[in-house]
């Protein structure tokens, strides 16, 4: 049996009065902003001199794969890689594709989506991961719903580790962040892993410089 009592000036009833008179204490009682340079943090820079190597390898290790840009070119590539892909969303100038993110009318419409074109601006080298925000594709779902996703990234765009990442401006300045390593996984408590878990199905990273210079590291 629970003990209850009632204290005098408070509401029987659970009408939610002491609760908005709490709510509205609040904003007087709030400690004074501290402005100010943050912690300092170091970046953990360990002198890799390959980047691309290093890159490579982090990827391979969660399933996904690099490969250099196609001498045949991209859309032949996309063809011999993917033959029964019938919609292929073109976030990119190097592709046409069959829709661009522009046709999308709202978030769940690339869930038919086989493939998925995008260039990121950024990649991590020490974890295998690429940066894509709502810059670079538009409606952001188009880079989780398609069955495939496949990256451009230039080789000048990669930062050695992630605490570079974060200080990269095409992160600081995205209102949509995604750092990806890999397409989308499960695994159970032996090791197993399979493919895909909630998200893409493969994650194919090709190494094409940009036509301009992209945003280096800071």
């Amino acid at each position: 049996m629970g003990l209850w009592r009632h204290c005098p000036g408070t509401p029987v009833r659970g009408d939610g009065t002491a609760r908005r008179k709490g709510g509205r204490r609040l904003p007087g009682n709030r400690p004074a902003a501290r402005r100010g340079p943050g912690a300092h943090v170091p970046v953990f820079r360990q002198g890799h001199g390959d980047f691309t190597g290093l890159f490579t390898a982090a990827l391979k290790r969660l399933d996904g794969q690099t490969v250099p840009q196609p001498p045949g070119g991209l859309q032949r590539w996309l063809a011999q890689t993917f033959p029964d892909a019938r919609c292929i969303c073109s976030a990119v100038p190097e592709v046409p594709g069959t829709v661009t993110p522009a046709d999308f009318p709202h978030w769940a419409a690339p869930a038919d989506v086989d493939v998925t074109v995008v260039r990121t601006p950024l990649g991590v080298a020490e974890t295998g991961s690429i940066l894509l925000t709502e810059a670079e594709l538009g409606i952001t779902t188009a880079g989780v719903l398609a069955q495939h996703l496949v990256v451009l990234l230039d080789p000048t765009d990669l930062v050695e580790n992630i605490h570079l990442a974060y200080q990269h401006p095409a992160f600081q300045e995205a209102a949509y962040a995604l750092l990806q390593s890999g397409p989308s996984g499960s695994a159970d408590i032996g090791g197993n892993t399979v493919h895909p878990a909630q998200g893409v199905t493969t994650l194919t990273v090709i190494l094409a410089p940009r036509a301009t210079t992209g945003r280096g590291e800071p």
